[in-house]
């Protein structure tokens, strides 16, 4: 399934996308797609459906980011070796987590804001992954058996806050609407092999990243894994595992986004997202 939220900020409604495209609205059978909706029972009930006995969207409606607001929103640093090289930092022998914040959530085709004070705004497309269950300490062997979908996410970094301003990435990492997700929640049974996904980003239509998640250093199983010897992830939760080479910073100069820019990023099954960067009003 492709599970989707539409509507006025605020005020989504789940749906998923039925074959002909189209997107279904879902809330006669569940409140929204959250962490109540993700396990493996209620994703069968909701497979079980006939698209066609629900109702349509509104024609052009906007999209949410396809899960609700996570408790955890973590991300993984420098998970591809390029990326690693062209930033000019060692390959790491672990993965590296920081933490994004729940409310840096935002559609995939809504803008995104140019903070005050920033001036070195960059783009990473990633490919994330969506809690389905509680994990605590689970093995790599089980580790699938958790996730419930994946979706594009666009970790938006400013390189000044994350690298200049004193330490801990979450400053460049977690300013408002620095995490656009979707355009779907694509479920695990939709994707045979998620680490075989071609990837790309483009700036004003000129292509900045390409890349394929075959070349992650740490897989989704081995990441949640991983991060569940640490905490505590819950269903709804999102991990979004790393970026290709490509980004502004690693760019002889480096290029960084400014108000106006359009980004465009796709990842092989998962869909394609849209942004245009604003600057801060208040």
């Amino acid at each position: 399934m492709k599970l989707v939220r539409f509507g006025a900020i605020g005020a989504e409604k789940p749906g998923l996308v039925d074959a002909d495209g189209k997107i279904r609205d879902l809330s006669a059978h569940v409140a929204d797609i959250s962490g109540d909706t993700l396990d493996a029972e209620s994703l069968a009930r909701l497979r079980a459906i006939d698209p066609a006995s629900l109702p349509l969207a509104p024609e052009g409606v906007r999209l949410g980011a396809p899960v609700a607001r996570p408790w955890s929103f973590i991300a993984i640093g420098l998970n591809y070796v390029d990326h690693a090289k062209e930033t000019g930092q060692e390959i790491p022998s672990e993965p590296i987590l920081f933490n994004k914040l729940g409310n840096t959530v935002s559609g995939p085709f809504d803008d995104v804001i140019y903070p005050k004070g920033a001036n070195r705004m960059d783009w990473e497309v990633e490919i994330a992954f969506v809690i389905g269950k509680r994990a605590r300490y689970v093995e790599e062997k089980d580790a699938m058996d958790y996730v419930a979908g994946y979706a594009v996410c666009n970790d938006v970094s400013e390189r000044r806050f994350q690298s200049k301003r004193n330490g801990q990435w979450v400053k460049g990492k977690a300013c408002e609407t620095f995490g656009p997700l979707g355009p779907w929640l694509v479920t695990t049974d939709e994707i045979t092999d998620p680490h075989n996904l071609s990837m790309s980003l483009k700036v004003n239509g000129e292509l900045k990243q390409t890349g394929s998640t075959s070349t992650m250093i740490f897989s989704i199983p081995y990441l949640l894994s991983y991060i569940s010897q640490f905490m505590v992830l819950e269903a709804g939760d999102v991990v979004t595992t790393g970026t290709p080479p490509g980004v502004g910073c690693g760019m002889k100069p480096p290029q960084y986004l400014v108000a106006g820019d359009v980004m465009e990023l796709e990842i092989e099954g998962l869909g394609l997202q849209r942004q245009t960067v604003v600057p801060f009003t208040g």
